[in-house]
């Protein structure tokens, strides 16, 4: 077995900047649930679990909140959230959605009072990231469009895409302006140091875009785009999450300033591998792709590790990608299977 000769940081800037690494990167991304059967299963915490999977584990910095107390299970924009269980987890899911009575945006001025960016401080990170030298630091970002829907509710949110576009417009400024502060901030007090940025937004479902392509570029890419070049501008590289079946829109992204795509739903149509790599791969760099709908979940130890093969031989061909789960693992995986994963990408991955 060939020996190391990075640290996870070194690792995925090589990739990030188009050179050859030790081996490829692998990251990790999964509900709690699911991490506390990892453990379990491998006998240790999760630091650990990392330096016997060989996992390359950003670290996520962020600010500090200093702002008016919240209610217990209530977030700043006052959506309060109640845990569903549906059998082996639980999620967090909104049960109210404040701005969802009003038909103006003079109501909700009159009404609503916005977070302000004061209400985060960023004196900590400094020292934070000191003993972070290893990792790649991940920092700032957005994805205002979920929020949007927590806001408004889930349909009323899609319906004021046509009925309401002046709110939409006015929502998404606003969510979009303390993202980009935040942000800005984060960038300022520790310059250099954040190297990757999520500049997220679902844009996708199972079979196709969810919303037109029209109301992407109206609605999106326009603070998308100054999200991402703030995100450039202070060195960090553009990190886009976006489910489902994207392809259509990729070259838009591109247009704008992606530079990262996660989390390739491979099964999704238009998200085949081979089609993604020929068409993209010369300016993208692939994020994920480890099946968590069949494979990881009910495929066999086998078929995991086949998987893994496959993507290492289509989306790894020539550098440009990073191994991880193509969202967040389920607890209803085989710890086996996540351990597969792990072990076939070491043993397979080394350039």
């Amino acid at each position: 077995m060939p020996r190391e000769t990075m640290t996870g940081k070194e690792r995925w800037l090589a990739v990030l900047t188009r050179q050859t690494p030790d081996r490829i990167p692998m990251d990790y991304w999964a509900t709690p649930e699911t991490t506390e059967k990892l453990c379990a299963f491998l006998g240790c915490d999760f630091e650990e679990a990392c330096k016997r999977l060989h996992i390359d584990t950003p670290y996520t910095v962020s600010g500090r909140y200093v702002g008016p107390p919240m209610p217990e299970h209530q977030d700043v924009f006052g959506v309060r959230t109640r845990p569903v269980h549906y059998g082996s987890g639980v999620y967090w899911e909104a049960e109210n959605a404040p701005l969802a009575a009003y038909t103006s945006v003079e109501e909700i001025e009159a009404n609503y009072t916005w977070p302000n960016p004061d209400w985060w401080e960023y004196t900590h990170l400094p020292e934070e990231i000191k003993g972070k030298k290893n990792h790649i630091i991940r920092g700032g970002g957005s994805e205002p469009m979920l929020t949007y829907k927590q806001l408004r509710g889930e349909e009323q949110a899609f319906m004021d895409l046509l009925m309401y576009p002046e709110i939409v417009h006015y929502c998404l400024d606003k969510l979009f302006t303390l993202a980009y502060e935040n942000t800005r901030r984060i960038f300022e007090t520790i310059p250099g140091a954040v190297s990757i940025t999520y500049v997220a937004e679902d844009l996708g479902g199972q079979d196709g875009l969810m919303y037109s392509p029209a109301q992407i570029h109206e609605f999106l890419l326009p603070w998308m785009k100054r999200m991402m070049d703030l995100t450039r501008q202070h060195g960090s590289f553009v990190f886009v999450h976006s489910d489902g079946a994207v392809r259509d829109i990729l070259p838009d992204l591109l247009a704008i300033g992606m530079q990262v795509l996660n989390p390739i739903q491979w099964r999704c149509p238009g998200m085949d591998r081979e089609g993604l790599k020929r068409d993209f791969g010369a300016k993208l760099i692939f994020h994920g792709a480890m099946d968590n709908q069949q494979t990881l979940p009910f495929g066999s130890v086998e078929e995991v590790r086949r998987e893994v093969e496959e993507n290492l031989a289509i989306l790894g061909a020539g550098g440009g990608y990073i191994l991880a789960p193509c969202h967040n693992i389920q607890p209803v995986t085989p710890p086996e299977n996540i351990v597969a994963m792990y072990e076939t990408g070491y043993d397979l991955g080394w350039i």
